[in-house]
């Protein structure tokens, strides 16, 4: 894997690929293919728990490139034992007419790899159940998962395995059972989960996994500072989850309107402000790395946002159907660490309490028969 120093708060980053909040891929390719998984010396068993919009997306890539993978499944358990899994996508469409469906967690192999794709909803009540027995002494888990501090749950479920954050620059959508929808972008980048969120080395597991990814045809960045890492992300999940459901606006709708736009531009500056503190709180005033956020940051977000395609946010397709939202992940965790770091966030705050009572509504309305 050829790589290059990158600019502070990342040890390295893969060439390739733009450098950006929001990764661009240019190569088109509108044909449907029925794909062979292409022969990989060493392939890894990968776990993939929560076969949806990510994980359907990025589980069916890896294979697609030669990974051993295999799918804990629910609802979509018989549609894709008999059909496969299809991807729809901006970079090429195809399908994978075979792939390892499990119904039980309890019936998948230990693995070398498990990607936890789930919502952080089910972290607490599903987790504990579906991740012990895919674990083996070197397994390294990989979690997709939006948000901050959701790290420390799952380390308190397998406390001796190697933690790893992804973070997932993606628009990608489930439309039904087996097919995702790929929109744009769709890069990762990776770093190592360490409880007093400190900068860490980029360890031997971590360079192997990026490399599994990035011959899947996935763009790749490995972090130091996967703490900084979450608030970056923060910046555009914080105001663009929120004001989507709150709004009820897709992103193409937020941006074309003056008042949404700079009421999202607000809220940046305070999940950076944010990120600032509570970095520095963690890592000391002189932190081993950079731990500053750039200024252009937020402009560039907006920019990046304004030309994306049309997008109803996985918040949004989650109050749109009914199901608990996402919010002490993305929005609780960021705003009580704030609190914690005494660093006020009133405009972050408010968004908390009316998607509080947004849920509330919503969950009791999915509950009558």
């Amino acid at each position: 894997m050829q790589t290059v120093r990158s600019p502070p708060g990342s040890i390295w980053v893969n060439l390739g690929d733009v450098r950006s909040p929001f990764p661009i891929t240019d190569d088109y390719s509108p044909a449907l293919m029925n794909v062979m998984t292409a022969p990989t010396l060493h392939p890894r068993t990968y776990a993939i728990l929560g076969t949806g919009a990510i994980g359907g997306y990025y589980g069916a890539c890896l294979q697609r490139s030669g990974q051993d993978v295999h799918y804990l499944l629910h609802r979509d358990y018989n549609w894709v034992q008999q059909n496969g899994l299809k991807v729809d996508s901006v970079a090429g469409d195809f399908v994978l007419q075979k792939v390892q469906a499990y119904r039980h967690a309890t019936t998948m192999p230990v693995a070398d790899v498990v990607i936890i794709a789930l919502k952080t909803t089910q972290n607490a009540t599903l987790l504990p159940q579906l991740l012990p027995p895919l674990l083996g002494p070197q397994t390294v888990i990989l979690t997709l998962q939006n948000g901050l501090d959701i790290e420390a749950d799952i380390a308190a479920i397998a406390p001796q395995q190697t933690l790893v954050g992804g973070l997932c620059f993606i628009c990608s959508n489930k439309l039904g059972p087996g097919h995702v929808h790929h929109l744009d972008y769709g890069s990762i980048l990776l770093g190592l989960y360490d409880s007093a969120q400190q900068p860490v080395a980029i360890s031997a597991d971590l360079q192997a996994i990026a490399q599994d990814f990035e011959q899947a045809g996935i763009a790749v960045e490995v972090t130091a500072d996967l703490y900084l890492a979450r608030w970056r992300k923060l910046v555009w999940n914080v105001p663009f989850n929120s004001l989507s459901v709150i709004l009820n606006a897709t992103t193409d709708a937020m941006m074309a309107d003056p008042h949404a736009r700079q009421l999202a531009a607000d809220l940046m500056q305070e999940v950076v402000a944010a990120a600032q503190g509570c970095v520095t709180a963690a890592q000391g005033a002189t932190p081993p790395l950079d731990c500053t956020l750039p200024p252009e940051l937020i402009a560039t977000m907006l920019a990046h946002t304004a030309q994306m395609k049309p997008y109803r946010t996985s918040m949004k397709i989650d109050f749109d159907e009914g199901r608990p939202l996402e919010v002490e992940a993305i929005v609780g965790n960021p705003l009580r660490a704030a609190q914690r770091a005494a660093i006020a966030t009133p405009k972050i705050e408010m968004l908390y309490h009316q998607l509080k009572m947004l849920d509330t509504r919503n969950q009791s309305l999915s509950c009558v028969p």
